[in-house]
């Protein structure tokens, strides 16, 4: 009888198969020993840190928010859900370079690459053409929002020469809210030796709140300073 042949070359895809299943099946040992200390300081690493306004919102503010204004749903009572920061540059359509600067500072500012806005329209009086930037804007949300809010209230508006409170009239009748600031260099984060000119900029605070009187008493709460009637 004659013996069967094994095809040329037929054993050897079988061989290739097994040494790979031996070596997947030896990976995770190896990299169990060899990868302990990067698993172990990724188990014992120390979470991120939650922004201190939003620890104090969620301990103190909420619940009073809730038994001021008899709400029965947790999701009734007023926050924040974002920030809008908006540096206008009308200069730039004469020199385009001015706006690097407010990128450049806005940046700094928030901790977050800025939009840039561009004209939608053509105006030959402002020589203003279609697509020119004319500002910037920035849209914080989440953890960056309330760390943002944290440093504009006790770091940035007490640096106000001659300040005396934000108005309490500047909201839309829906809760959200909005005021203006004359120049950048009230925030740590700006040096003044690298400022080439004076910016304001606009903040909005959109808030879930139903009416003002909600939003007026969320702010003020947070640590709004509004002016005393």
């Amino acid at each position: 009888m004659a013996a069967t042949k094994t095809p040329k070359g037929g054993g050897a895809p079988g061989r290739a198969r097994g040494r790979a299943a031996d070596a997947a099946a030896r990976a995770p040992a190896r990299a169990g020993q060899g990868g302990g200390t990067a698993t172990a300081v990724a188990e014992t690493a120390p979470s991120m840190v939650p922004p201190r306004l939003k620890e104090r919102y969620v301990g103190e503010i909420a619940p009073a928010l809730r038994e001021e204004f008899g709400l029965t749903n947790v999701m009734q009572i007023p926050t924040l859900t974002k920030m809008v920061v908006n540096m206008g540059v009308g200069e730039a359509a004469r020199d385009a370079k001015l706006i690097e600067g407010a990128v450049r500072d806005l940046t700094l500012i928030t901790g977050q690459k800025p939009a840039v806005a561009r004209a939608r329209k053509s105006i030959a009086q402002f020589k203003l053409r279609e697509g020119m930037p004319i500002g910037v804007h920035v849209t914080l949300r989440g953890q960056r929002m309330w760390e943002f809010c944290d440093r504009l209230l006790t770091l940035a508006l007490p640096r106000i020469r001659d300040f005396r409170g934000l108005s309490d009239r500047q909201f839309d009748g829906r809760g959200n809210y909005t005021f203006g600031l004359t120049e950048q260099l009230m925030f740590h984060e700006i040096n003044p030796d690298q400022v080439d000119r004076q910016r304001g900029m606009d903040v909005t605070l959109v808030t879930t709140a139903t009416t003002d009187e909600q939003g007026r008493s969320l702010l003020r709460r947070l640590g709004f300073p509004f002016k005393e009637n």
